[in-house]
């Protein structure tokens, strides 16, 4: 089996039966000021219009359905960034389960209030993912469950739907722009989008301060990369020294990554608000800022997915208002 089978899209296809109920299917939209400047069609996933307000809901809703009885009695744990924990309290909640969350303190708080609102143990821990993750395994020798917020199969094959469900969108992309973080994300939407169309080009876009998945692709394995503050927040913390999924997929079916700076980011958002009339976070926003910026190269229509929206509208205001980057 090749890396980049390690999640086939029969096990996809599965998650897309298992969570049709539990999530929306999200439009797409031709952007005409993008395909101006493109010189192609380039068409953005509204996937920032999930319930949750992220893409996280796929494979969150997919692992907790995959749980058994002893599972769900004993309750799920997650480190996370913000989205996959909403998603997870979220999907808990559905199923009647024990949800407890742990995030570091650079996660923004309206996201921690997200998920507090659905129900959820929050704790606070240190100021990186890696923090977040020891109290994570203080809780998995309690027995609580936990379910990672990419490196997993169930995860990635709930992420993948996204894949499956765009190309039926628009059949005839050629590249499908896609958030680089840990790597469930594009994992699963590359193996999805490969079964369907092996010619597909595949980007993962990520920042400059902290790409974990983006220096350990790099470096050939993964690292430990310092984390840091950033708009991109989402796409923060790491890979994991231990990764037996998404680094290897990544590795195997992403064709190219582009990382921006903090100003690229902002003019992401910017756009965003102002010609798409969207208002995204600025992990979901990297797509535009890679074809803004010039970092994008365009060879046939183009898909960029909008992966969520749960920015704190204080920094919203500041970044559409010019006044940041």
């Amino acid at each position: 089996m090749t890396a980049g089978a390690l999640v086939p899209i029969e096990d996809i296809r599965a998650a897309r039966s298992r969570i049709a109920t539990t999530v929306r299917t999200t439009p797409v939209k031709l952007s005409p000021s993008l395909q101006q400047r493109a010189g192609v069609p380039v068409h953005l996933k509204l996937e920032h219009l999930q319930v949750t307000g992220s893409f996280k809901l796929r494979g969150a809703a997919n692992a907790v359905a995959r749980l058994g009885a002893d599972e769900k009695a004993a309750g799920v744990v997650a480190a996370s960034t913000g989205n996959h924990g909403r998603a997870l309290a979220h999907a808990a909640r559905r199923a009647g389960i024990r949800c407890c969350i742990c995030m570091s303190d650079l996660v923004p708080q309206v996201k921690v209030d997200g998920i507090r609102a659905l129900g959820a143990d929050v704790r606070i821990v240190g100021h990186s993912q890696d923090d977040a993750q020891e109290e994570v395994d203080k809780l998995v020798e309690t027995g609580m469950t936990m379910i990672p917020p990419f490196d997993h199969a169930d995860v990635i094959a709930g992420q993948g739907t996204l894949g499956l469900e765009i190309l039926e969108q628009v059949p005839d992309l050629a590249q499908l722009v896609v958030p680089l973080s840990g790597g469930g994300l594009i994992a699963g939407v590359a193996a999805a989008a490969k079964a369907v169309n092996p010619s597909i080009r595949v980007t993962g876009v990520s920042m400059e301060r902290g790409a974990a998945m983006a220096a350990s692709l790099d470096a050939g394995r993964p690292l430990q990369v310092e984390e840091l503050e950033t708009l991109a927040d989402s796409l923060g913390g790491g890979i994991g020294l231990a990764n037996r999924y998404t680094f290897a997929m990544t590795q195997a079916l992403v064709d190219e990554t582009i990382l921006l700076t903090e100003a690229e980011i902002a003019a992401g958002i910017h756009h965003a608000y102002w010609q798409e009339r969207q208002v995204v976070e600025g992990a979901a926003a990297v797509g535009i800022g890679a074809l803004l910026a010039g970092k994008l190269a365009c060879e046939g229509a183009v898909g960029l997915i909008l992966s969520g929206g749960n920015i704190d509208m204080g920094q919203h205001h500041h970044v559409i208002s010019g006044r940041a980057g």
